[in-house]
């Protein structure tokens, strides 16, 4: 069971279809250069008060919101879920009507006793902001941030999936390779 975790690292993203009330997931494709990720729990908490103290509370789960830092966003995320377009000469374009597309995002925290393995099912990512900055005497490497949120399946509410130290050894060898589908509860 792991104790700390430090490190971050092996994101991947699959777009999502959906059709007939069903959701599929696309296979997933590597965002490389994952830097940090960091996400706020979303959602209200209700309190109701009777006969002088708490008698009901209940609490809302919408997801996760914040951000996804990544040396560089690449072209195909930029074109799969942020709806960019190539012309005919290859240059990649953002046009104002451009329509967001929502993906699943797999990632892993490095921990003291291996790998803490996630899929958010449900995210969506707002335009980067563009910035950059003059090389000066020494190179310092500038990063780009997503900010995204991550919102419960509509079809089952499902939020997120993640490994535990006894998750069996093939889905934690095949977590990149497809988008993974709970497989029950016990």
């Amino acid at each position: 069971m792991p104790k700390v975790k430090f490190g971050f690292k092996n994101c991947y993203y699959a777009t999502i279809t959906e059709s007939g009330g069903g959701i599929t997931y696309g296979t997933p494709k590597k965002l490389a250069g994952a830097v940090s990720m960091s996400l706020q729990a979303s959602g209200d908490k209700t309190e109701f008060y009777a006969d002088d103290s708490l008698f009901f509370s209940d609490e809302n789960n919408n997801g996760y919101e914040g951000t996804l830092e990544l040396a560089m966003i690449p072209d195909d995320f930029l074109k799969d879920c942020l709806g960019n377009t190539l012309d005919t000469n290859n240059v990649l374009g953002e046009n104002a009507t451009n329509v967001n597309s929502p993906f699943a995002l797999l990632c892993e925290f490095t921990a003291d006793d291996g790998a803490i393995k996630y899929v958010f099912y449900n995210c969506m990512a707002s335009r980067p902001d563009i910035a950059g900055n003059t090389k000066a005497a020494t190179k310092e490497v500038q990063t780009e941030t997503l900010n995204i949120t991550l919102r419960p399946r509509s079809t089952d509410g499902q939020v997120k999936n993640r490994t535990t130290a006894t998750t069996t050894s093939g889905i934690v060898s095949g977590w990149y390779s497809s988008v993974y589908e709970s497989g029950g509860s016990n």
